[in-house]
């Protein structure tokens, strides 16, 4: 862990000196987790919060082909490194409404209100037959050396950069925070005062996507506006059941 961090942290020095600022080069390694800053509470960050039986509702386009994301908040946890993380099922489905990917993601709050995202189980789906084809992406915090990242911070600010996951040669997101007064027109309407961040990973460098984020929502539109055309949007206000 000291030398993977050294070894950032010494690239982080050499950008500052030659005034490099890409997300890649000034991003620093996600601390160590510490399971007594997890009490264990729902994730109630007002930018991700992730309420047990909400589910949440989104279209979008990838090449000029339509899908479609139904992601829910279950009512399950998983312990991992020593805390208690949340559930959040993910399924993509296809133009024709096959199942395309299943994916199980596991996110926590520390007692500062950031957001951690501990890893994910993900299956890509052959639409025909259903059968698992690739589990490319999938990672664990504490397995293979991966450790989790922040996925929204307690108060973010312009400017912040922060690994968002960080399992090399698999998972890399990193993201900085561009505005906390943004706004974006979706099928719902017009919204002001978003958060808007741009994501992006050492494994696919070309690639830059904006993400907007209502308070009090969460997740609401994002597009990648270089290297490749894709977009998704809430097409609907999130709906709730208890858990039993």
């Amino acid at each position: 862990m000291k030398l993977k961090r050294f070894s950032i942290l010494c690239t982080l020095g050499l950008a500052m000196a030659f005034g490099v600022t890409s997300i890649a080069t000034a991003t620093p390694h996600p601390p160590d987790i510490n399971p007594a800053s997890f009490p264990g509470v729902p994730v109630t960050n007002p930018f991700f919060p992730l309420l047990p039986g909400t589910t949440f509702y989104y279209v979008g386009e990838k090449d000029g082909v339509s899908n479609t994301n139904i992601t829910k908040v279950t009512c399950d946890t998983k312990i991992i490194l020593g805390v208690t993380t949340t559930v959040v099922h993910d399924r993509a489905y296809d133009e024709n409404g096959k199942l395309v990917e299943d994916t199980f993601d596991w996110y926590a709050q520390d007692t500062a209100g950031n957001v951690w995202y501990f890893g994910e189980d993900t299956k890509e789906l052959d639409p025909a037959t259903g059968a698992v084809i690739s589990t490319e992406g999938s990672w664990e915090g504490g397995v293979n050396d991966a450790d989790p990242g922040i996925i929204m911070e307690a108060h973010p600010r312009a400017g912040d950069s922060y690994y968002q996951e960080f399992a090399r040669g698999v998972a890399e997101d990193q993201a900085r925070v561009q505005s906390l007064n943004a706004s974006a027109c979706i099928q719902q309407g017009c919204f002001d005062h978003l958060l808007l961040t741009k994501e992006t990973t050492r494994l696919s460098p070309g690639e830059v996507e904006n993400k907007y984020y209502r308070w009090g929502v969460g997740f609401i539109f994002g597009v990648i506006v270089k290297g490749g055309d894709e977009r998704t949007e809430l097409v609907s206000p999130p709906s709730f059941s208890p858990c039993p």
